[in-house]
């Protein structure tokens, strides 16, 4: 089963969970992805022979669209683009917060986020953003195994 369109704002999630140093690779095909608050991870399962993938985030188990925990991992291991100064510029952002502060209107958040950016900063993640969109939705990923639900709490 292939995975629904990602939204672009779960791109601009991934830089930062990338920027945070939240994405901890345990084998070359999985990984534990730590949430904004830290207070819970996710696990990601990567199978590249069969491009297939799994994590256990919200928008993986409810939407069936992949999560920033699975793009920030593809990231991390080069698999799609990554970029240090486009993640520099996502560093130290409490998503969660700012996503109940918009009640989960995760495009609302992300206009927050990019408020505090320069317009040249604004244009060069937006430009980014689709470059890794594309990349992303060229893998024609498929769902690797069962859903699992996501970890409770904050």
């Amino acid at each position: 089963m292939k995975w629904l369109p990602i939204p672009s704002t779960k791109i601009y999630e991934s830089l930062g969970a990338v920027a945070d140093g939240r994405v901890e690779v345990v084998t070359p095909n999985s990984a534990k992805v730590y949430s904004s608050t830290r207070n819970k991870f996710y696990y990601v399962m990567y199978d590249p022979a069969k491009q297939a993938i799994m994590s256990n985030d919200n928008a993986s188990y409810w939407k069936e669209t992949l999560g920033y925990p699975a793009v920030a991992f593809l990231m991390k291991i080069g698999v799609v683009s990554y970029d240090q100064g486009m993640c520099d510029l996502l560093k130290a952002v409490p998503w969660k917060d700012i996503n109940q502060k918009f009640k989960n209107d995760f495009e609302k958040a992300l206009a927050y986020i990019l408020s505090s950016k320069t317009e040249e900063q604004r244009s060069a993640l937006s430009n980014f953003v689709e470059k890794v969109l594309g990349e992303v939705n060229a893998l024609n990923l498929d769902m690797l195994g069962e859903k699992t639900k996501p970890p409770a709490g904050y």
